[in-house]
């Protein structure tokens, strides 16, 4: 799974997620691309699932590219823990998605095995997102 090998700080507040994307909303290496539409954290376990069943359907056919890397590390406090003592250590690591992301791209496939691969990877991910290639982008 997906992590940082080192970071600056071990411990990161939650900040918030307004507004769209600005960087990461265009196709930038291959033919098609699952884009986000609406905002959430999405966790290294949901990106590895979301590319195992691409890899899975296309079969060594085309390349995948994954445009997003979980950075943000969460904490949780263990379970029955009184209040005070601190903040938790840190348990997984997200990956902050606003609408308009492209989260993976493909290409090497047809548009039809490109967008069953892409609907098997949408449903590992807790949004919504949406089926986007170069020729809609270009128009």
């Amino acid at each position: 799974m997906l992590s940082p090998k080192r970071t600056k700080f071990r411990k990161q507040q939650r900040g918030r997620m307004e507004g769209i994307a600005t960087r990461g909303s265009a196709l930038n290496f291959g033919e098609f691309g699952l884009q986000a539409i609406e905002p959430a954290w999405i966790t290294s376990r949901q990106i590895e699932a979301s590319r195992r069943a691409m890899n899975r359907y296309i079969r060594r056919g085309g390349k995948i590219w994954i445009r997003i890397f979980p950075d943000k590390p969460v904490t949780m406090r263990p379970a029955e823990t009184r209040m005070g003592s601190g903040k938790g250590s840190p348990e997984f690591w997200v990956a902050v998605i606003k609408p308009g992301r492209v989260l993976f791209e493909i290409s090497g496939v047809t548009e039809e095995i490109a967008r069953e691969a892409m609907r098997l990877a949408s449903n590992k991910l807790p949004i919504k997102t949406k089926f986007i290639s170069r020729e809609e982008e270009n128009v």
